[in-house]
């Protein structure tokens, strides 16, 4: 927000913006106790995707580059795992994904399309 970086003007980044709203909308319909468990993973996850994709955006080696995108699309790939065990749970139902499952695949295929 601060520094006019290149990572803010890739369409992934404005993707993985929606993202994280996603998340944290539909982690807002978990129950309580969930808070410091499953609500926090999946918010720290999708904080995750962003942070690695604009720290890798800044590497000047394409293997460090590579490695950070890794990262963030390893995230993607987590917090997927964990909504499908709120699914499992009962938490949540497929209805009230529609967004996130949106976003989840379209950041997962621009993500794996940066890695060389």
């Amino acid at each position: 927000m601060l520094l006019n970086l290149k990572h803010k003007q890739l369409t992934v980044y404005s993707e993985v913006r929606i993202l994280i709203k996603e998340a944290y909308l539909v982690t807002n319909l978990f129950p309580e106790e969930e808070k410091f468990n499953m609500i926090s993973q999946i918010r720290r996850a999708a904080l995750s995707v962003k942070l690695n994709l604009a720290e890798g955006s800044s590497r000047k080696s394409v293997t460090e580059r590579n490695r950070f995108f890794e990262i963030s699309s390893g995230s993607v790939v987590e917090i997927d795992a964990a909504v499908e065990t709120a699914i499992d749970l009962n938490y949540i139902n497929e209805s009230s994904l529609e967004l996130l499952s949106k976003q989840l695949n379209k950041c997962f295929a621009m993500l794996s399309n940066m890695i060389n």
